[in-house]
């Protein structure tokens, strides 16, 4: 079967077939195994045995740099693939280079002896796969015509998950060896990005064709009018409030289930696995199934808002939850909503993307900052809504449920899609 149904038509006018979108997943899915379990436990393992005294200071500062990095850089390296003219394409180049510069970052992390090595090494981290992932994002414009989105991106939405614990797994594997931890991860991603280079029809730009890219192409890089591109606009709001509710939850589930669960401090990471497998399973399965029927109904919006309103829903459940099972519950349709909304959303933001001939990596970059921002946004705003509730989880979980129902109110106003 060949990889597009129509390989000499213009991208993305002709539909891609499975294995296209099989090793589009995997390299996905590879890019995730090899950034997540660093973020999830390879960070702080590092940290603990390089600098014990400190590994708490010391952890902030790596993670917070990182999420810093993550943050422009992955507009930035949009930008710079937007405006690529190499003959082997507009994305390839920077599948290789991102996948392999994440190999030697994670190599630094691996054999460091101290903090700023660790901090080296995750910055170049950082730096590569957001190179990777910018041209990751960019080819579900250039390639998935809009019929086949939905379903795409759903697949999209799966590789997260999958990724995220298939490579936790790793690292207990792995645990007698610190390079096989890093590393392993590091020759999957390398593996998907290859393969995909190699199936993938790039797109490619002649010199002519290309944008100056002085001070002002570079400041552009994170920024778009939203009065020109209201549809744009209300979408990235859209997201940013979804994720602000989510960053809430990632960040202070360990003191929620202590503080208003009574869960005993020894038995805390069995029940956060437990609450992220059952989360993760749910996104799965919701991906796949939700932009399916995303597809099959056109009707993106009415996806996306009803996703977030049913994860605000969950969110009331865990603010007002009284056992470790009916937190269990609500963590499940947390799954199911993100799940569906991911795959709807991102179908969604491509339909209504700025530019998206010219500038597909750069804008997908920047709808990304909304997705990242949060992470970084929110544990400095929490403290001050514990203080004055008094230190209520319940209140700080009811604030979270109000932030993303105002993102599914957020994206009523989208024209550009149904």
């Amino acid at each position: 079967m060949p990889f597009s149904a129509c390989a000499d038509a213009a991208p993305p006018a002709c539909r891609v077939g499975w294995p296209f979108i099989a090793i589009y997943g995997m390299a996905y899915m590879g890019l995730w195994m090899a950034l997540l379990p660093p973020i999830l436990v390879g960070l702080a393992m590092r940290v603990s045995e390089i600098a014990p005294a400190h590994a708490t200071g010391s952890l902030s500062l790596v993670v917070g740099l990182g999420a810093l990095i993550a943050l422009f850089g992955n507009p930035f390296f949009g930008s710079l693939s937007d405006r690529t003219t190499s003959r082997f394409g507009m994305r390839r180049p920077w599948l290789i280079a991102g996948a392999t510069g994440g190999a030697v970052g994670l190599a630094v992390i691996a054999t460091a002896v101290s903090v700023p090595q660790l901090l080296l090494g995750w910055c170049i981290t950082q730096l590569a796969y957001n190179a990777q992932l910018a041209a990751l994002t960019a080819i579900l414009a250039d390639q998935i015509p809009e019929p086949q989105r939905g379903m795409v991106s759903g697949i999209v939405g799966v590789s997260l998950p999958v990724g995220m614990v298939g490579g936790t797994y790793l690292v207990e594997l792995l645990a007698h060896s610190t390079l096989a931890i890093f590393l392993v991860p590091a020759v999957i991603a390398l593996v998907g990005a290859f393969l995909l280079a190699w199936v993938l029809p790039d797109r490619r730009l002649v010199a002519m064709q290309r944008l100056r890219y002085g001070w002002r192409g570079f400041l552009s890089s994170f920024w778009i009018n939203p009065l020109r591109y209201p549809d744009f606009a209300w979408a990235w709001s859209s997201r940013f409030l979804l994720y602000a509710g989510v960053a809430l939850l990632m960040t202070y589930q360990e003191f929620y289930l202590i503080h208003q669960l009574g869960c005993p401090s020894a038995a805390v990471p069995r029940w956060i696995f437990l609450s992220t497998l059952v989360q993760s399973a749910a996104v799965a399965v919701s991906s796949v199934v939700g932009g399916g029927l995303s597809d099959a109904s056109g009707r993106r919006k009415a996806f996306v808002c009803s996703t977030a309103l049913i994860y605000a829903l969950a969110l009331l459940m865990i603010a007002f939850a009284t056992s470790y099972a009916l937190f269990l519950v609500a963590m499940a349709i947390t799954g199911l909503a993100q799940g569906g909304y991911l795959a709807a959303d991102l179908a969604l933001v491509t339909d209504v993307l700025p530019e998206r001939e010219t500038h597909a990596a750069r804008n997908f970059g920047i709808f990304n900052i909304a997705s990242v921002m949060p992470q970084s946004l929110m544990p400095a705003v929490a403290p001050g809504i514990l203080l004055a509730s008094g230190g209520s989880y319940t209140a700080l979980f009811a604030m979270a449920a109000v932030l993303v129902a105002l993102g599914a109110w957020a994206i009523l106003p989208v024209r550009g899609a149904r």
